[in-house]
C-alpha cells in the first residue's frame, strides 16, 4: 500500500478532503484529521484506535501496526504502509471515518453500499 491507495479508498467517502497534518499529506472529514502520512513516508498516523485494540494490533502483526512512545498515550496507532495490505487498514480508517462524517454522509453512504 502507498498513500495515494489509501486516498483512493478515503476519497470515494463523503466529506473526505485532502489536506496536510504537520506537514505532511493529510486526509480530512469536516478538518478533522482522518490520517496522515508520516515523516519518513512509509507510516501513515491511524487516529481512532484505542490503546488496548492498538496493542493487539501490534501483537497480532508487528510489521504492520507499531506506535512509538510519542503516541504511547493516545489512541492511534502507526501503521508500515508498504507492509499493508488494504483488509489491514481499511476497516480502521471506515471506522474513524464513521466518528468524523456527518450523519447524513453516513446515512447516505450505508444506502450505497
Amino acid at each position: 500500500m502507498t498513500f495515494d491507495d489509501v486516498r483512493k479508498i478515503a476519497l470515494a467517502w463523503p466529506e473526505v478532503t485532502d489536506g496536510t497534518s504537520y506537514g505532511t499529506p493529510a486526509l480530512k472529514v469536516r478538518k478533522k484529521l482522518l490520517a496522515r502520512l508520516k515523516e519518513d513516508a512509509d507510516s501513515m498516523v491511524m487516529p481512532g484506535v484505542p490503546q488496548d485494540e492498538r496493542d493487539m494490533l501490534v501483537e497480532r502483526a508487528p510489521k504492520v501496526f507499531y506506535f512509538t512512545d510519542h503516541y504511547r498515550n493516545y489512541p492511534m496507532v502507526l501503521i508500515r504502509l508498504s507492509k499493508a495490505k488494504r483488509r489491514d487498514l481499511e476497516p480502521l480508517l471506515q471506522r474513524h471515518w464513521r466518528t468524523l462524517a456527518s450523519t447524513a454522509a453516513v446515512k447516505a453512504s450505508r444506502a450505497q453500499g
